[in-house]
């Protein structure tokens, strides 16, 4: 094997050697499960089939144009004075035109219908989840059940799932990548997500912003039931032994890693707002003092 073989085998048996590797990884967000989900993976696909509308001519066009006009070609062209081709500037100039255009106006039209704020349009009634991020955990409060979790979300299938989304500790990021939707979980804020699906299943959960030490064992399971298997889920979650009050709350809030699931078959209804006005007062407080020493 002489050196330029060497030279093209060892770039290629390393692509050959990855794309075996990754056969097997699961590229969750292209697999969506969910409404929101669907939608999105649909408009990555979109946007970059559309973007290769100009990336593979070019790249075409690079190689022919070296192939072409090598310097071994003695019947090409030769035009050392060449500046100017009008059909060249409307080709590179009106055709990425039109795809920015395009591509716009689908960003402006699909921001909109994938608010993360703007409620699903279904007929069943949707069921209401407050997320707390904490360090190193997620805390699923239901405040219209009455009952929370650690670490695991359920929900039915075909029901839309309403979060209210905020934060004990460093700001953090709140993603079901399956189901679709990703938003930042802030201290002392309150965000919006909904999602829905009809495929019932196990969905990985995560934390999708950096939070210190422990976040990349910062996971949670969401899953999607039927209504006879949730029922049955929250019938085992209100048979759970401990009480979620504001004092068992601040142990939960420590900081720990790789915490296990646990459940709370009752939750303090202020819980919630209490761990947003926490901040919002000293803010406030803060505030006052500032126009009363202004």
């Amino acid at each position: 094997m002489n050196e330029n073989t060497q030279r093209l085998a060892v770039p290629l048996l390393s692509g050959l050697i990855a794309s075996v590797g990754l056969s097997g990884c699961k590229l969750e967000v292209l697999e969506s499960k969910g409404v929101i989900g669907a939608a999105e993976s649909s408009l990555i696909a979109t946007a970059t089939y559309t973007m290769l509308l100009v990336v593979v001519p070019v790249i075409l066009l690079t190689l022919f144009i070296a192939w072409r006009y090598r310097a071994s070609n003695k019947n090409a062209t030769y035009a050392p004075k060449w500046a100017h081709s009008t059909a060249i500037e409307v080709v590179v100039w009106i055709i990425p035109a039109i795809i920015i255009l395009y591509l716009g106006i689908l960003t402006w039209k699909s921001t909109h219908e994938l608010d993360p704020y703007k409620p699903l349009e279904s007929s069943v009634k949707p069921i209401n989840v407050e997320v707390v991020a904490l360090d190193w955990k997620w805390l699923f409060i239901y405040p219209d059940l009455g009952v929370a979790s650690v670490n695991q979300l359920a929900f039915p299938v075909g029901t839309p799932v309403n979060f209210r989304i905020t934060s004990d500790s460093v700001m953090n990021s709140f993603f079901i990548p399956e189901l679709g939707g990703q938003i930042y979980a802030m201290a002392g804020m309150q965000t919006k997500l909904h999602l829905l699906t009809d495929h019932a299943g196990d969905y990985a959960g995560i934390s999708a912003n950096y939070s210190g030490k422990g976040f990349s064992d910062m996971k949670f399971r969401a899953l999607a039931m039927s209504n006879a298997d949730f029922d049955a889920w929250l019938k085992q979650v209100r048979n759970a032994p401990e009480a979620l009050s504001m004092d068992v709350y601040t142990g939960v809030a420590r900081p720990s890693e790789k915490v296990a699931v646990r459940y709370f078959s009752t939750v303090d209804p202020k819980l919630f707002s209490n761990i947003v006005a926490k901040y919002n007062y000293g803010n406030s407080v803060v505030g006052a003092n500032c126009v009363t020493k202004g």
